[in-house]
């Protein structure tokens, strides 16, 4: 069975790590490619408008797969030239295909989002945590590196000074220190963090596609691009808008004061 599970809910794709035996561990051979397939579908649906990323069982994801380490197998076997291989064509995909999805995506983080599985949790826009999650990046405890780009990523979600204190002292934090250290927007009561995420979602889903998925281009773009060339992006993007039916819809119903209903056009 394929590491990630898509469920369409209407406009909403939720996706679940499903490795619950194994606490979504991640890295055997195939993860990667079917991680990408997933994410494509999402991409290539215009009525899908926002995902949300879970695990299945107790945890979101307890990492890369240790005992694939200790056995050297999958992404993590082989010569070093085959081990920078497994990365590459395997957690290397896994991540840039959560990071480049183009809809808005929420990570429901449901219980331990360790190593790989923090990064994983952190390539979404927005993190809503179960007060019994927890969330650490211990590399170092195994006497490794972020393999996986969260070195790049982690210092622009909570800064440097706190990315550092995490990837240093290998500690793992709890909910509530995730949210205070702003790894998390939100922390809810676990029985709840599916409906939590899900009221975002259909929130979120109800703006207009096209546009929805413009702007979360042009964010991601903004967080290593010039202000000059966001500011021709935007004109660019902007004058595609201003051409849409979507746009006349929500000029419409602001003018008529009532919800405006975006179709995608």
């Amino acid at each position: 069975m394929s590491i990630l599970l898509l469920e369409k809910r209407g406009p909403i794709a939720i996706l679940t790590l499903n490795r619950p035996e194994m606490m979504n561990a991640l890295g055997q051979e195939g993860d990667g490619p079917a991680v990408t397939a997933v994410c494509a579908e999402v991409m290539a649906d215009p009525t899908i408008r926002c995902a949300v990323l879970t695990g299945a069982g107790r945890a979101f994801s307890a990492g890369g797969d240790v005992k694939a380490m200790k056995e050297r197998n999958g992404a993590f076997g082989g010569s070093p030239a085959d081990i920078r291989e497994g990365y590459r064509r395997n957690i290397h995909m896994i991540v840039r295909a959560l990071y480049n999805l183009e809809v808005p995506l929420i990570s429901a983080i449901n219980g331990p989002a360790i190593g790989l599985g923090c990064d994983v949790a952190c390539m979404a826009d927005i993190r809503i945590a179960a007060d019994t999650a927890k969330m650490g990046v211990t590399f170092l405890k195994l006497g490794l590196i972020p393999g996986d780009g969260g070195a790049w990523l982690l210092p622009r979600l909570i800064g440097s000074s706190r990315a550092a204190e995490l990837l240093f002292t290998g500690d793992v934090i709890d909910a509530k220190t995730a949210a205070e250290w702003g790894l998390v927007s939100k922390v809810v009561p676990a029985a709840e963090l599916m409906d939590a995420a899900m009221a975002m979602a259909e929130k979120i889903a109800q703006q207009p596609p096209q546009a929805l998925r413009l702007a979360k281009t042009l964010m991601r773009h903004g967080a290593t691009s010039s202000y000059d060339t966001i500011m021709e992006m935007s004109a660019a993007a902007q004058a595609l808008m201003h051409e849409t039916e979507d746009h006349i819809e929500g000029v419409n119903a602001i003018l008529e004061k009532r919800a405006p209903v975006f179709k995608g056009k």
